[in-house]
């Protein structure tokens, strides 16, 4: 369990932490310092660099986070296991969206300098983070609240 739980904790500290930076830092940074025709080149590099990352936080958050619940917590139905497990494949299953869809969509406007596309792409990975990041951040505190029963 305690490899588990240490790969459980670190996909989420690198995705979760990620988002957070790039979401409440870096968007506003870039936003105050670079015009959309710099921003918009060097956020699709940004996320071709952290992506990889994120996929592997993804496998190993989900395969770590199932072989618990099925093998550690085989007979707990508690509320905060079945909330951090629908609400974590639902995340992941957003962030497959934001890689197969909006991601390459803003590569591919980028490439053809088509500008409004590229925005619009790069609008709906912004919500999409957002949502995520929520997620995470709701999912981290109601685990903790319900692991040590404190609801």
């Amino acid at each position: 369990m305690s490899i588990a739980l240490t790969l459980h904790l670190l996909g989420v500290i690198i995705w979760v932490g990620g988002m957070f930076f790039a979401h409440v830092i870096l968007r506003g940074v870039l936003n105050e310092m670079l015009e959309p025709q710099q921003r918009l080149p060097l956020l699709l590099r940004i996320f071709d660099s952290f992506f990889p990352w994120v996929w592997a936080s993804v496998v190993g958050i989900l395969a770590s986070g199932y072989w618990m619940l099925f093998t550690v917590y085989e007979t707990e139905t508690a509320f905060w296991l079945m909330f951090m497990s629908a609400v974590g494949t639902l995340m992941a299953a957003i962030f497959i969206f934001i890689y197969a869809l909006p991601y390459h969509q803003l590569a591919n406007a980028l490439k053809n300098h088509d500008m409004p596309k590229a925005v619009a792409s790069i609008t709906m990975i912004r919500q999409l983070i957002l949502t995520n990041l929520s997620l995470g951040l709701l999912i981290t505190v109601l685990t903790l609240f319900g692991k040590y029963g404190l609801f």
